[in-house]
């Protein structure tokens, strides 16, 4: 194993791991974690403002944040890391459902201690307050969601940059965070790029929804203590064709997964 926060192909929370913060959100209240949330995320911000936020940095963070969200009570089930282990020496484009905020802040302490890598990102995200300095200190590809075709031409072009220089790039492909899969809306950006490029792809499947989207603010919702967290890297693939048998073993791999955990809930 090459990520030295993970030393085997699959990582889960062990069974009776003392909950610190978890008796203080049996309250049935979000503060708790939403404040302590904040303070990790100000803390990161500090760090980027002053250029200090390299991928270590940003590594470690991540890491912190799934240890302070197991102490809240949430349970990680992480497969497939043996799949990460191979295109170590490669860029490639990570395909991945999107339903939160939790695996935006998870992947970099996955994937960042294995290979460079970036996201593709709305750019509101790389503009707000608390979250901006963090965001732009990555160097993601953002995207404003309002014009595809604008948004195709620059994930094309900066893509193509980053991953001439061997940075890999996270995707979702979805328009939004939902927790619901929905096929029809799941597009084929990350596929056309990894095609153009002749980089595989490494399709992800996460279900996430133990940390819910906020009403007020998305970013800083309720936890839903009883749904336990799967993400699971599935076996590189290289896009031959046209590119729709790679995007539909993508969409087939997500979905096999979500039926199984839903049905083991």
């Amino acid at each position: 194993m090459l990520n030295p926060y993970f030393q085997s192909n699959e990582y889960h929370t062990p069974e009776g791991k003392k909950r610190i913060w978890a008796d203080r959100l049996s309250l049935g209240t979000s503060f708790y974690f939403n404040l302590r949330f904040i303070k990790i995320v100000w803390k990161n911000r500090r760090l980027a403002l002053n250029n200090q936020y390299d991928t270590k940095q940003w590594a470690l963070s991540s890491f912190e944040i799934l240890r302070f969200l197991e102490d809240c009570g949430a349970k990680f089930h992480i497969e497939g890391f043996e799949h990460l282990d191979a295109v170590k020496d490669e860029p490639v484009i990570f395909i991945s459902n999107h339903m939160g905020t939790l695996e935006t802040m998870i992947f970099p302490s996955l994937v960042a201690p294995v290979k460079p890598v970036t996201f593709v990102v709305k750019e509101s995200l790389t503009r707000n307050p608390l979250f901006g300095p963090v965001m732009r200190a990555r160097n993601p590809i953002a995207v404003s969601r309002t014009d595809s075709r604008q948004d195709l031409m620059k994930v094309m072009n900066e893509g193509h940059d980053f991953l001439g220089k061997g940075t890999s790039i996270i995707i979702f492909p979805q328009a939004t965070r939902t927790i619901e899969f929905v096929p029809e809306q799941f597009n084929t950006l990350g596929v056309k790029l990894a095609q153009k490029n002749g980089v595989r792809i490494v399709p992800m499947a996460i279900k996430t929804d133990f940390w819910a989207n906020g009403t007020l603010h998305k970013d800083l919702g309720h936890l839903n203590r009883n749904e336990p967290v799967h993400i699971k890297f599935g076996e590189p693939m290289t896009v031959t064709g046209n590119g729709k048998e790679a995007h539909q073993l993508c969409i087939d791999f997500i979905q096999k997964n979500l039926e199984i955990w839903n049905r083991h809930a």
